[in-house]
């Protein structure tokens, strides 16, 4: 019984941890995306705000798949 518990309270734990960084993971990746998108001038984005929102659903469109 306090076995099953403990393998209960587990796997809760677990599932709290890889929700926050999820998030954490999703913003590395949208400053990655921001920073190759300053270097490379393919993208004619200029606005800090705009190359944000593109890159969080290009990355949510890739996740997605």
């Amino acid at each position: 019984m306090i076995k099953n518990i403990l393998i209960f309270i587990f796997i809760i734990l677990g599932m709290v941890v890889i929700l926050n960084f999820s998030d954490h993971n999703l913003k590395r990746a949208v400053d990655a995306c921001l920073a190759g998108s300053q270097k490379l001038s393919e993208s004619k984005i200029t606005d800090l705000d705009e190359a944000k929102k593109f890159c969080e659903e290009e990355i949510k469109k890739n996740r997605s798949k």
